[in-house]
Order: structure tokens, then C-alpha cells, then sequence
């Protein structure tokens, strides 16, 4: 403590100097950095849409049956959207005044060559949960063929009935 005090000049430059070397040092480029980024992240819903070729009309009618007629018609359901989706086919608003097993349905995917039934039965009887029809890519059209018959079986007191339906397609994104 003696040499601080006898050479007070002496001891603040060497002080001093000790300090400036200490910021040289530390300010010399000594320090490493590096820099990455990942910009332009963004992220959009997709959809999941459908037509149908007969919107809002009948798929198939009938007037005037006696047994043994049958009558068919045929809907498209496509899958507009950029989703997949699972696609069920609902019964709704269903009246059928005759007999069990008088005026029959069957509904068919008739997409392609061949044909697969995906309902056979009474016209209102489709099951409360729907027909699962599978999952549609996005972009693709399936055709359903619908047929209705009054049985030739039908007895006499099917005479003036009728049965009437409402069809719906719906769907959910494939998980």
C-alpha cells in the first residue's frame, strides 16, 4: 500500500492502463455470433365441399305405380373441397304408407365399371346413423344409382299409398 500512496501518478496510470488493455481486449472481435431465421411461415384452412348434380331436386319418382314397376335415377356427389372426407348418406323426412317390404329401395355406387349396393330396403328404413359411404379424395365424383319398386307381391290395400324421402350427403374431414 506503500507504493500506491509514495507514487499516487505512477499507481493511477498503471491503473489506467490495466483498464484500457481490459476493454481492448474485450472489444477486440474476440466475440463469435451467428444468425439463422425462418421467415414467411403461414398456415390456411383447407375446405371440404361438395356438389351434388341434383341439388335441391328428386334423385328418383314415381306416379301412378302399379306392382312390379320400378323406377331409377341417378345423383353425382363430388368432393369440390382440397379436404378429404368421409362421406355418410342420411335418410331424412321419411313416410312410407305401405306395406313392409311393398315399395322397396336400392341404393347402388355404380362409380366406374362395376357396382356396389350400399343400401337394399324399405323406403324410410335407412338406419338412423346413415349409410357410410367412405372417404372422397379431394377432386373426387361418385355415382349413386337409386331404384324404386313397388313389389308385384304388393297386396290390395297398398292401393293409392305413398312413400317419400329426403336424401342428404354429409361429411366430415378424413382423420
Amino acid at each position: 500500500m506503500h507504493a500506491l500512496t509514495r507514487h499516487p501518478r505512477r499507481s493511477l496510470t498503471a491503473i489506467a492502463t490495466a483498464l484500457v488493455a481490459a476493454v481492448v481486449a474485450v472489444g477486440s472481435g474476440a466475440d463469435f455470433s451467428s444468425h439463422t431465421a425462418n421467415p414467411a411461415n403461414t398456415f390456411s384452412s383447407g375446405t371440404l365441399v361438395q356438389s351434388n348434380s341434383k341439388a335441391g331436386a328428386a334423385i328418383v319418382t314415381g306416379a301412378n305405380l302399379k306392382p312390379g314397376d320400378v323406377r331409377s335415377g341417378e345423383v353425382k356427389i363430388a368432393n369440390t373441397g382440397s379436404l378429404a372426407g368421409d362421406f355418410v348418406l342420411s335418410e331424412t323426412n321419411a313416410v312410407n304408407g305401405f306395406t313392409a317390404g311393398s315399395m322397396a329401395l336400392k341404393i347402388e355406387d355404380v362409380t366406374g365399371s362395376g357396382s356396389t349396393v350400399v343400401y337394399q330396403g324399405d323406403v324410410g328404413k335407412v338406419p338412423a346413423k346413415g349409410i357410410a359411404l367412405g372417404s372422397y379424395k379431394a377432386g373426387e365424383e361418385r355415382t349413386y344409382r337409386f331404384t324404386a319398386s313397388l313389389s308385384i307381391e304388393a297386396p290390395n290395400a297398398d292401393q293409392g299409398k305413398s312413400a317419400s324421402a329426403t336424401y342428404e350427403w354429409n361429411a366430415v374431414p378424413t382423420k
